[in-house]
């Protein structure tokens, strides 16, 4: 019995991160990245990004960042001149979460290498239409990194169950090294300072056409029809997970929380027990930090 388990559990996790990353047999291309190295990186098991980050609260919290960030018309403009997002959603999808991983699972030369993959693609987003953005100004990075850091702790305290060490306080002050290779050095250390900036961001936020596209584009993106519901609930609960002013916002109504909240919990747990405990990539860190003494 057990055994088949495991065969059902290593299905479903194949098909889940193939979906992720792209790889045929599910195995992130990155993982050699991770795994290798001769020193620590940016986090520690015990810091906040790293138990935030290996949990599925980053599904909502993945999906809320985009609803966010989709109101800077800045921002905006870079994805959609430059973002291969209709054409490819998971192709960018993967290039996100390659991001994401690598820098918090990382040693710190995966980290200075993936900086110089990312800062390389901000040069190339350049553009005076419809309003002038630059991927590397410090002010558009600092509102794309506060807008993620909102909203994966926003999705990490309402669905999850794993404590952040250090509380809110802890995961906005460590996280805030992620984006120091990419040439930010102002970000957020407390929550009271990202609570904010996220004020101070208001007045240069808008909704227009390009910014409803992409949030019906968001709703409903043409991901594989066996997952398709399970991501409708996934949005729903990024929206229930949003700011009052930004839903209002984006004109986007939140379904009964005492239904949304329980519900993406179960999901959430559901799909941890489906594609089981492990995953390649926290466990490749894991064994690097061993390897080096580190933990």
């Amino acid at each position: 019995m057990g055994q088949k388990n495991n065969r059902v559990q290593e299905f479903f996790s194949v098909k889940f991160r193939r979906l992720l990353s792209g790889a045929p047999d599910g195995t992130p291309p990155w993982l050699e990245i991770i795994a290798g190295g001769e020193t620590g990186g940016l986090f520690l098991p015990t810091d906040g990004p790293w138990v935030v980050h290996r949990d599925f609260g980053t599904l909502v919290g993945g999906i809320r960042a985009l609803l966010v960030q989709a109101l800077h018309p800045a921002t905006l403009a870079g994805v959609r001149n430059h973002s291969r997002y209709e054409k490819d959603p998971l192709g960018r999808l993967a290039g996100t979460i390659r991001w994401l991983t690598v820098t918090t699972f990382g040693s710190h030369a995966a980290v200075a290498g993936e900086a110089s993959r990312v800062n390389r693609l901000h040069t190339r987003v350049v553009g005076e239409n419809p309003v002038p953005y630059r991927a590397a100004d410090p002010h558009l990075l600092l509102w794309v990194h506060a807008a993620f850091t909102d909203s994966f702790l926003a999705a990490h305290q309402l669905y999850c169950a794993a404590p952040i060490p250090g509380g809110a306080d802890g995961y906005v002050s460590t996280w805030a090294r992620s984006v120091e290779p990419l040439g930010l050095e102002n970000a957020p250390k407390t929550f009271a300072e990202l609570d904010a900036r996220m004020d101070e961001f208001i007045d240069e936020l808008v909704v227009n056409e390009d910014t409803e596209s992409v949030v019906r584009f968001i709703r409903k993106p043409p991901l594989p029809f066996g997952v398709r519901s399970a991501y409708g609930l996934l949005f729903q609960a990024a929206v229930v997970s949003l700011r009052p002013e930004h839903r209002a916002m984006l004109g986007l109504k939140s379904a009964p929380r005492w239904i949304v909240i329980p519900t993406t919990r179960f999901l959430l747990k559901a799909i941890r027990v489906l594609i089981g405990p492990e995953s390649p990539i926290e466990d490749g860190a894991l064994v690097r930090l061993r390897r080096l003494g580190l933990i």
